[in-house]
């Protein structure tokens, strides 16, 4: 049995299957992470959507941006911008059923007996394991519940915002929710910016990338995510960055958890 964390598939279905099959990859006997942003972008959203769901237990999977979206859509709240590929999904017959499986999905992934932690773009530095967990199951209750459209309005503020224990409401959700889902930089005091999107040293004066914050309170935890495809692969025993930009011609990797190693394949067919 092995476990195996991939990074931002964004509906590239072949390219998924094709690394699948280099890892040699068995459902009945391994497990799959998933760092978010299962869909978007790429030409086979609805395919990935629906290999993931049906793998059931084998698949852990964390929301990212891009999944936000497409529930953000499909509650009549988030509009299509001209490079989404969601229309499939909207339009399946089993359209129900797969936002559903989508928007119980956590916002984090811990286990304690390989003692990864796993989310899609980061975690506030004051944040120990958990407070990140208490935060999380914050937004992860609204999205299950049948009042969350004022949640989704939120959600697209661009604005530069700070974690605050005193936050209330939407505000609340939607910081949250920036941390776990498109947060790359930020200050030591907890502000940051979600339209920094640079590698780093692209960034202004005083922000850091967030795992490199000084005192950072999960600092001795390892932890998976993507979402920053302009980084590349991190692997630094502290934080694995697993979005190597398979969507922009470059590769999908992925990460074995138990014994560590990688495995990548190119996807030299999205290069411009």
């Amino acid at each position: 049995m092995a476990t195996w964390a991939i990074g931002d598939i964004q509906g590239c279905f072949d390219e998924l299957q094709q690394l699948l099959r280099k890892i040699n990859f068995k459902p009945d006997q391994d497990r799959l992470w998933l760092v978010g942003d299962l869909v978007n972008r790429g030409p086979k959203s609805l395919e990935v959507l629906r290999y993931i769901r049906d793998l059931g237990e084998t698949a852990s999977v964390v929301l990212g941006n891009h999944d936000f979206h497409l529930l953000a859509v499909a509650a009549g709240v988030g509009r299509l911008h001209r490079k989404d590929t969601l229309q499939p999904i909207l339009d399946a017959p089993d359209r129900a059923e797969l936002l559903d499986w989508l928007r119980c999905r956590p916002l984090l992934h811990y286990d304690e007996g390989l003692g990864y932690l796993m989310v899609h773009a980061g975690v506030a530095p004051s944040w120990d394991l958990q407070a990140a967990r208490t935060h999380a199951a914050e937004v992860e209750n609204i999205l299950r519940s049948d009042n969350n459209d004022a949640f989704f309005q939120a959600m697209y503020s661009e604005a530069d915002d700070c974690w605050s224990e005193e936050l209330t409401g939407t505000h609340r959700l939607r910081v949250i929710t920036d941390y776990f889902a498109r947060v790359r930089f930020c200050q030591p005091d907890g502000h940051y910016s979600v339209q920094f999107k640079g590698p780093p040293g692209s960034q202004p004066s005083g922000y850091w990338p967030w795992f490199d914050l000084p005192q950072r309170a999960t600092a001795e935890i390892p932890i998976i995510f993507g979402h920053w495809s302009s980084l590349g692969l991190v692997d630094n025993s502290s934080v694995y960055a697993l979005d190597t930009g398979c969507l922009w011609g470059r590769q999908l990797s992925a990460f074995c958890l138990d014994q560590p190693r990688w495995v990548s394949i190119k996807c030299e067919q999205y290069a411009s």
